[in-house]
Parts: C-alpha cells; structure tokens; sequence
C-alpha cells in the first residue's frame, strides 16, 4: 500500500458518493419542471401539491450534490498535481464554461425558483425552474466532455518541453464523439433513476394510502407513478441506444477495457457475448492471460462492437503487445474481474428498472392500481437497483481507463502528487469517509421525513401565490 493506491480509493469513494445525488439532480430538475407546466396549463392543484413535494425532495438531494462535489475540486490539486499540471490548460475551458454558463444559471435560478412563488408571476416562476432544469443539464455536459478527454483526448499538443497539453481546438473537445455520446447515455440513465425515484416514492405512498391525511393524496400519486413509469421506459429506450453506441466507440478509442469488460483475451472475427467467464489462475501476470470456462452468446460481441455478426473485436493478449511495443514495457490491462462484472451489474440492474417499468405500466393501465402488496416493494426495489447499476457503470468507465489517467498520453501511476504521503492521504480519507458518513444520515432522514409528510393541502392563495397549511412540516423555500 501507499499514496498512490489510497489517492485511487479515496477518489473512487468520494467520485461514487457524489454520483448518488448527479442522476437523480439531472433527471428530477426536469420532472418538477413538467409537473409545474403541468399545473400551468391545467391548475389542477394536485399537479402545484407533486411540483412542490417532489421539488422538495429534488432541493435537498441537489444541496447534497453541491457539498460533495465540491470535495471533487479539491482533491485534483492535493491528491493529483502532476496530472492536473498536465491537463489544467485543457480542462480549464470546459469546467470555466460548467461554473460559468451552466452551474451559475441552475443556482441563481434555482433561488429565484425557491423564493419567488409569492413574488413572481406564475409564467416567469415557471420559467425560472425550466432554466434550473436546463443548467444541471448543461453543466452535466461540460463536465461529461472533461471526461471524455481523458478516454479520447483531442484538440490538444503537448510542450516537448514542460510535457503539458496546452488547448488548440475548444469546439473539438466540446464535440468529442465520446462527449456526446457519453452525455446521452448519461442523462438516459440519470432520467431512468429520476422517474423510478417518482415510481419508488408514490408506490411506498400508495401502499400506505389508507394512512393518507388528505384524501387526493392517492390520487395524486396514482398519476405520479404512471408519470414515473413512462418517464422510465421512455429514457430506457434512449439508454440502450447510447449504450449500443458506447460500446462501438470503446471499440474504437478503447479496445482494451471492451476486451476486459468480455474477459475476451485472444482476437476474434465472430466473437460472442460471455454470460460467465472464470479466469485460469495458474496464467503468471507476464504471460497470456486464458479462460477455464466461459459461457457465451455467439456472435453478439462483434456484432456490438462493430455492427456486424463477424466483425474483428481485439483480444487482450494482442492489445498487450501491442500497447508495449508503442508505450514500452508494462501492464495495460485494468482490472479484469472489477471490470467484467461491473459491465454485467452495469447492464444487469440498469435494464431490471427498465423492465419494473414496462411491467408496471402494463399493470397500471386503464387507472388500475395492483392490489398485491410486493409489487409496490418491487416498484421501491428498483430504485437503489438503478442507482447501483450507474455506479458500476462509472466503475467499468473510470477503471476500465487504466493504467491510463488521460489514454496513450499519461499514466495514472505519474499523475499522483509527488509530495503527498501516505499518511497524508490515509488521514483525508478518514475524515472525507467520516463526513459523508454524516452527510449520508442527514439526507436519508431528510428524505424520510418529507416522504411520510406527503405534499400536504397545498392550496392557491387568490392571485398566483401559494401556500402550506400549518400541519405540513416546515421547508424553507
């Protein structure tokens, strides 16, 4: 063990605590903005009380996301000088654009949003959360294109000299193939969580609707959940398209975490999709790597790989050698077992929530309600299974990367701070792990004691106010 390992550890912690709040901040901005659109066109009241129970919930889960991605900022100059000395001037144009443009238009917004339900009209209200909305998404954007840099840098040179890649093409970097494409697999998936989140909340509301305090509160959580379930089968769809997509661009730019990802060690032309694969652990580190068992699909792999069934998709093995003979002697193969079954979880839970919502809908046509108390524990169970399944997908992204910090151009193993310790690192891991320990308790009781509240009898004041009877719980807007 020493600094470099738990600088890895603790930024893989800190990186995947704070993408429990990104999706659903993505995906829940916009469903509040529909909902309040909704009450627009209609004022209906049921559709102010969902606008203002699920804003709620959305504010104290993008205040989470706030706190803990600050600790992101920071821990690139204590942790990672060398790689940000390498990448500050290329990255400095995409995230100076993410504060400027999109994280200050979603906050300042987002205020006006908070306070200005008895100050602003109705139409500018409303148009303020659409901004909120639209800034989380762009700002989603910027940073999915810093990222995507890494996996297939562009637009850029490096000093001979200093050895730091300076900037030379921003619209290149903004329109990496690998941005876009990441960005709609993203905020698929970040759409996904938002409507099961919907789904989860009104069928644990449902199945307690006998302890309702307000009698419209079933009915208002009934056309929540169908709300939810479309929300999720529609951005299902667009997920597995991206995904589709993901996999021939890793094909393309990365073959070797795609290779990793298939535990495919040698190359094939009609290559299958392994559904169960165990490693031969008597094959030393320096020698080809082999499979004892592995079950598969035929033909499937080449086929996602390159769009066709007999298509080449390479092997570890070959990639080995190849990668030594152009970057010199070293291991370039990430974590095979880490990596090959994050791409199954990946795919695993993330489709199950999918599949939750196309059943749900067909349970819940005509008006219908189920009866049967487990499919509402189903419903609630969808929820962290989807949020599990973007967590390994940021796994197989960030990890099937290595050894690489910025692909072909920088090694993880030089980009680590050289005058940090080991101690040092041990001791900021602690109390970041220690903090969002605490953090994790306030925003889980948080969201619980909202969640059982309900949305109250929210009812319009004569103008285009609102307000909150006194047997709602306190929530500063």
């Amino acid at each position: 063990m020493n600094a470099l390992d738990l600088a890895r550890w603790q930024f893989g912690i800190t990186t995947i605590y704070h993408f429990l709040f990104v999706p659903l901040t993505i995906g829940l901005s916009v469903v509040v903005a529909v909902l309040q659109t909704a009450w627009h066109r209609t004022g209906k009241a049921e559709y102010l009380r969902a606008t203002k129970f699920f804003g709620k919930l959305f504010l104290i889960n993008f205040a989470m996301g706030v706190v803990t991605g600050i600790v992101q900022e920071f821990q690139f100059g204590m942790n990672w000088s060398t790689y940000s000395t390498f990448v500050g001037d290329v990255f400095g144009a995409p995230l100076a654009l993410e504060a400027l443009l999109a994280f200050f238009l979603e906050s300042t917004f987002l205020g006006l949003w908070i306070f200005g339900w008895d100050r602003l009209s109705r139409r500018v209200h409303l148009a303020t959360i659409w901004a909120a909305a639209i800034g989380s998404n762009l700002s989603a954007y910027f940073i999915l294109a810093a990222n995507a840099w890494m996996r297939h840098p562009v637009g850029f040179a490096v000093d001979p000299v200093t050895r730091r890649a300076h900037l030379t093409d921003i619209w290149a970097v903004l329109t990496n193939t690998q941005a876009w494409s990441t960005y709609l697999h993203v905020v698929s998936a970040s759409f996904v969580v938002a409507g099961l989140f919907v789904v989860a909340v009104s069928a644990y509301k449902l199945l307690h609707r006998d302890r309702a305090p307000h009698a419209s509160e079933p009915g208002m959580f009934q056309k929540a959940l169908r709300a939810g379930l479309i929300t999720t089968v529609l951005a299902g769809a667009v997920l597995i398209y991206s995904g589709d997509h993901q996999a021939k661009l890793t094909a393309r730019y990365e073959p070797m975490k795609l290779a990793s990802a298939e535990a495919l060690w040698n190359t094939e032309d009609t290559a299958g999709f392994s559904l169960f694969a165990i490693g031969d652990p008597s094959v030393g580190a320096a020698g080809p790597g082999g499979n004892i068992l592995d079950l598969q699909v035929p033909y499937v792999l080449s086929f996602l790989a390159t769009g066709s069934p007999s298509g080449e998709v390479h092997g570890i093995n070959d990639l080995q050698q190849r990668y030594e003979a152009q970057y010199g002697p070293g291991d370039y193969a990430p974590n095979i077992p880490v990596i090959y079954w994050s791409f199954r979880l990946m795919m695993g839970l993330g489709m199950a929530g999918v599949v939750i919502g196309l059943l749900g809908l067909w349970v819940t046509r005509r008006g219908a309600l189920p009866e049967q108390r487990w499919m509402y524990r189903v419903a609630m169970a969808a929820l962290p299974a989807a949020l599990m399944g973007n967590i390994f997908c940021w796994v197989l992204t960030e990890m099937g990367r290595q050894p690489w910090t910025v692909v072909g151009e920088l090694l993880t193993a030089e980009s680590v701070s050289p005058g940090v310790s080991l101690g040092e690192v041990a001791l900021s891991l602690s109390a970041f792990t220690a903090l969002y320990g605490v953090l994790a308790v306030v925003e889980a009781r948080l969201l619980w004691r909202y969640v059982k509240a309900g949305p109250g009898n929210v009812m319009p004041y004569p103008g285009h106010g609102e307000r909150e009877p006194d047997d709602v719980p306190a929530f500063s807007y």
